[in-house]
């Protein structure tokens, strides 16, 4: 069975139908749905998971869940850090992304931590979709070349200040971490 890691950002708080129809796809397919137990495009989806009765979710969590509107089975992650920051958070993410075959991604072209779960699943070679909500539209992302078309189509501010949050929550020296399109 295909297991499909969904997140997104925060900000993605109302599934369209677009949306809504990826969804309902998967569920048609009977894909295993790992989500995240955050608000936002977390719990949108699993609202609409609820409404439709799916049953074929685990709910990725830190010590405890947050939301897990369906009652579905959880995953928990420890993190050897006590503050509640990125990081922390960032560790059930990572999990999920290692152990799903592919991910879609629900992203308001801002979001640190769903640009850091599109970066995790790019790197690690799984087909990613990004819905892209200003443009309200999917992207699929297979490479980093994928990943630099979709970028490049955003904000870049807040491309580069990601780059640096993502790069400083990492340790990663400054200007090792480019996020940027080679065509700018």
């Amino acid at each position: 069975m295909t297991t499909v890691f969904i997140g997104g950002s925060r900000a993605v708080s109302r599934l369209n139908p677009l949306i809504r129809a990826k969804l309902d796809d998967l569920m048609k397919r009977h894909c295993t749905i790992f989500i995240g137990d955050a608000n936002g495009a977390d719990k949108a989806v699993q609202q609409h998971l609820v409404a439709a009765g799916y049953r074929h979710v685990v709910v990725f969590c830190m010590d405890e869940c947050r939301n897990n509107l369906g009652g579905w089975p959880t995953r928990t992650s420890r993190a050897t850090g006590v503050k509640k920051d990125f990081a922390y958070y960032a560790t059930k993410d990572r999990a999920m992304a290692e152990e799903a075959n592919c991910g879609v991604m629900l992203w308001d072209g801002r979001s640190q931590g769903t640009l850091n779960n599109i970066l995790n699943l790019v790197a690690a070679r799984k087909k990613t979709l990004v819905y892209l909500a200003p443009a309200r539209e999917f992207h699929k992302l297979s490479d980093e070349q994928g990943l630099r078309a979709l970028l490049a189509r955003c904000d870049q501010g807040a491309v580069e200040r990601a780059q640096r949050r993502l790069a400083a929550a990492a340790d990663i020296p400054a200007g090792q971490l480019s996020l940027h399109s080679a065509e700018r």
